[in-house]
């Protein structure tokens, strides 16, 4: 009996049935190992040797792994085909004693070909992508544990920061105050109607050839009394025919991106989604089947037994002259790490049609998406024909130009494929079709003029396609970082939504600001893509500890300044969970002569305070809001959240910062001989504090 151990249980299960007799396929479940929960778990002193500790929800998984190894001849080792794959294939490895053999076997796509392909080319573990993760791992780790305490400590109890997480912050928190700080300015817009058989508009463009932006009403009015009664003439026309290449297949992001602007998705469900097409699930009929190829790529590159195929699937239901001279080739961006294809369709013999009642509503429009994407960009370009025309007045002194443009499909090419949507070409300026007609020299008549004022508008703020592709551009995280980013910043409150929006909150704003100060570093954007890029070099060669001995001094300075400037006379406001009465905004605590008190931050516009007799001792371990101490009616000690009456959390006791993990329930605060410790209120599970 042969033993494979994948990630999944759902990838386990489609591999397993390509598989058949003779092969064992069971899953790791992701990590068996990792650093501690509750310390650093890094030797800083010994070259920053991580200490890794067997997770505790996964030893009955290692006891059945164990097993399943004593009675088998042999053992592959299939976990995903990136870095984190190689790091838990490394664990395995080490946790149940599997020799330094060639053990590891890798696919991009999880076809029956693939698999029985890689079996057939095992190979050993990669140390240098098991380093290139335990890097990133590491100070990830060394960041978030030694910033989280700071921000606790200044800004409010159960604060976390990381490494990625804070500049991806700050380019929100940024477009923010640029949107805040925006000044509109005035211009106004003017179109020209003209008569005749086929009637058209043409826009306002030019003075004497060059652009001219009406700034306002004064300006306009003088503009109007220049061309008042002057003939417009016809003194460019300009028809070509504009050749549009499709797009290249689906990368990590640009599937994010697409899919959130498209389905209202979130990012993370995006991936979920991809994961899941990715991995394998039941299809009526067919049983467990796995759809796309590997789902965090930055490559737009494809195989060339893929590109044949669709070659062959073009021709057949489009017809040859859809398909190009030669096969499309995409550049592939210069941070990209190039280590698997582009994400495409494993077949394309399973058509979204063929799929549609058997796939959930949004697994089939994700791999609709990612189907007719890969197919599109393999076709031929796109054909249009064009036409520019500008028109004069002309003036007494000055020759006022308008412009009238647009195009109109010749030859669909890859556009066939979105024959329903706009991409189908239907995206002419005006409706042009009469245009043609117009010539050199034609003198128009006209029939109206109209104006409008309008005002420049700010940038607007990130959703969270735009905020992936900045992340990208700027080489801030990786593909398979990107969705987590998002999350785990609205997680912890730094932004919320408004529409599809993401606005930065005020505590994330404070957040932002603390870290700016103390730690410029790490939210400097050409810092952080500078640190991507040598995570990376890890991967080809260059020593981790070297890159993580060069970060950490001056990194700890920093921690150390931060350290020293807490004390209470400097000590920023912290945030509270209660809103001003008068203005909504979030409340701060303060401290005076006479004790804490709730002040708004936006003093001295708003002056409102109220008092504070509650104070804060802990985090509640339900919603993550504060624990106040407070007094019952009969005079009575307790602890609440502050959150009340939307989390009903309330304790005799100071609660842990977190449930019970054996039996999740309340853990309260215990002070004894040995030591403070946590304790179960349910059962006898006992954790250090």
């Amino acid at each position: 009996m042969k033993l494979v151990i994948v990630e999944s249980p759902s990838k386990a299960k489609t591999i397993g049935k390509y598989l058949g007799q003779g092969y064992k396929v069971l899953a790791s479940g992701g990590h068996i190992s990792d650093l501690p929960e509750k310390r650093l778990g890094i030797d800083v002193e010994n070259g920053f040797t991580p200490e890794y500790v067997i997770s505790p929800d996964k030893e009955r998984t290692i006891s059945a792994l164990k097993s399943a190894v004593k009675s088998s001849d042999r053992v592959y080792l299939a976990t995903d085909p990136d870095r984190e794959g190689e790091a838990i294939s490394w664990h395995l490895q080490t946790v149940l004693g599997l020799p330094d053999d060639e053990i590891r076997i890798e696919f991009n796509e999880i076809s029956k070909k693939a698999v029985l392909k890689a079996l057939e080319t095992p190979r050993k573990i990669n140390k240098r992508l098991v380093d290139a993760q335990q890097a990133r791992r590491v100070l990830d780790r060394i960041v978030g544990y030694k910033i989280s305490p700071i921000l606790s400590r200044r800004i409010k109890n159960g604060l976390s920061a990381g490494r990625v997480q804070s500049a991806a912050l700050r380019m929100v928190v940024d477009r923010e105050r640029e949107i805040r700080d925006f000044k509109p300015e005035e211009y106004w817009t003017l179109h020209a109607f003209f008569k005749g058989k086929n009637p058209f508009k043409a826009i306002f463009q030019d003075v004497d050839g060059k652009k001219f932006k009406i700034p306002s009403k004064a300006a306009l009015d003088k503009l109007l009394g220049q061309i008042d009664g002057k003939p417009y003439v016809v003194d460019e026309v300009k028809r070509s025919v504009q050749k549009v290449m499709p797009m290249p297949p689906f990368t990590t992001s640009t599937l994010q991106q697409d899919a959130t602007t498209k389905f209202n998705m979130s990012a993370p469900q995006v991936m979920q989604i991809a994961q899941q097409l990715y991995e394998g699930f039941e299809i009526e009929g067919e049983g467990h089947v796995a759809l796309v190829t590997y789902i965090r790529t930055d490559s737009v590159r494809v195989a060339d037994d893929a590109v044949w195929a669709a070659k062959r699937h073009i021709v057949e239901k489009y017809g040859a002259e859809f398909y190009p001279k030669y096969p499309n080739k995409f550049a592939v961006k210069q941070q990209a790490q190039d280590a698997h294809e582009a994400i495409r369709p494993i077949s394309l013999e399973r058509t979204p049609e063929d799929l549609k009642k058997k796939l959930g509503k949004n697994h089939y429009l994700v791999y609709k998406l990612i189907y007719d994407r890969f197919v599109a960009s393999q076709m031929a370009p796109a054909l249009y024909d064009t036409l520019r025309v500008h028109i004069n007045a002309e003036g007494d002194a000055h020759k006022f130009g308008f412009k009238v443009q647009g195009r109109t499909l010749k030859f669909a090419g890859y556009t066939a494929v979105y024959a329903d949507s706009k991409a189908n070409g239907n995206e002419d300026d005006e409706d042009n079709a009469l245009l043609p007609s117009l010539n050199e020299g034609d003198v128009l008549s006209l029939d109206t003029l109209k104006y409008e004022q309008k005002f420049t508008k700010p940038p607007q703020r990130y959703t969270e396609s735009s905020l992936i592709k900045a992340m990208e551009e700027n080489g801030i995280g990786r593909p398979s970082t990107y969705a987590s980013i998002l999350s785990v910043i609205a997680k912890r409150a730094y932004t919320e939504k408004e529409g599809k929006a993401l606005k930065a909150t005020e505590l994330g704003e404070t957040v932002c600001d603390a870290i700016v100060k103390y730690f410029p570093d790490i939210m400097d954007l050409k810092f952080t893509a500078k640190m991507e890029k040598e995570l990376d070099e890890v991967e080809e060669g260059r020593k981790w500890q070297d890159l993580i001995g060069a970060f950490y001094p001056g990194f700890i300075d920093h921690v150390h300044n931060a350290f020293r400037d807490g004390s209470a006379s400097k000590k920023e406001a912290v945030l509270s969970d209660v809103k001003c009465n008068k203005c909504g905004a979030i409340m701060v605590i303060k401290e005076g002569k006479y004790g804490k008190f709730l002040a708004c931050p936006k003093f001295p516009e708003c002056k409102n305070i109220l008092s504070m007799e509650d104070e804060v001792v802990a985090t509640c371990p339900i919603c993550g809001k504060d624990v106040l101490k407070k007094r019952s009616k009969a005079g009575k000690t307790f602890y609440g959240c502050s959150d009340y009456p939307r989390c009903k959390f309330a304790s005799w006791d100071i609660p842990a910062p977190h449930l019970c993990p054996e039996c999740h329930s309340t853990m309260i605060v215990k002070r004894g001989k040995t030591g403070t410790k946590y304790v179960c209120t349910s059962c006898k599970h006992t954790e250090d504090k």
